[in-house]
């Protein structure tokens, strides 16, 4: 698969087959993805990798947890910003209404839509779950490092003829995930994945999210 068809076909999934994904496979995608570039060769990135019961057990707890914090706790970073401005507010609320609209859940239905929502916990019905971690101590420079490794190991994911779904829903149960994998203090959950085979009969992974032409973010000079 050449890099511009991973790139083309990479989108998040949020229904997987259960088809079960080799270690080996994980590892593989993991060990080159860490060819990512990182300012001074910092490698900022830490993956806890969760197969089969290792797996089910943190989507347990985080079950039973949500049996009295539903929506879970206030990450340690903000995952948006406070105060989102345009274009940016309106680009996140169209995909939200896309997303819900291929499952035919409309805005009203909020038990419906917060169901759904939190299949982000169950990684979507993915295999292989994946939690990233970053140094406390790292700053922007690092963090924008990050993204380029998970970026990468998404793209290596497409090559496998694997989907995954990055997820910063699961920072919002960072003290359960931090309790089950022993996590050291010094390290901040930022996200989840989930890895797999994608479910191309379940509709909602029918959505294929726009982008905003280049004339509205790119500045050329000749």
């Amino acid at each position: 698969m050449k890099v511009s068809e991973a790139v083309a076909s990479r989108k998040t999934i949020r229904a997987f087959r259960p088809d079960p994904v080799p270690r080996a496979t994980v590892e593989s995608i993991l060990a080159l993805a860490a060819r990512a570039p990182s300012g001074g060769n910092l490698q900022p990135w830490r993956a806890y990798v969760l197969l089969g019961e290792a797996r089910d057990e943190l989507v347990r707890r985080v079950a039973e947890a949500r049996k009295t914090r539903p929506m879970g706790e206030r990450p340690e970073y903000h995952i948006y910003p406070l105060d989102l401005t345009e274009p940016y507010k309106t680009r996140r609320f169209r995909v939200g209404e896309a997303m819900y609209a291929t499952m035919a859940i409309p805005r009203e239905d909020k038990p419906a839509r917060l169901k759904f929502f939190s299949g982000n916990w169950e990684f979507f019905g993915a295999p292989v779950g994946v939690i990233f971690t970053i140094d406390r101590i790292m700053q922007q420079g690092q963090w924008s490092d990050l993204g380029m490794f998970l970026q990468t190991v998404m793209l290596l994911a497409r090559e496998h003829g694997l989907h995954t779904c990055p997820q910063e829903a699961w920072a919002l149960w960072h003290s359960v995930i931090r309790e089950y994998l022993e996590v050291p203090a010094n390290e901040m959950i930022f996200c989840g994945m989930g890895i797999g085979h994608a479910d191309e009969s379940h509709p909602v992974n029918s959505l294929a999210t726009e982008r905003a032409p280049l004339d509205e973010w790119v500045t050329v000079r000749e």
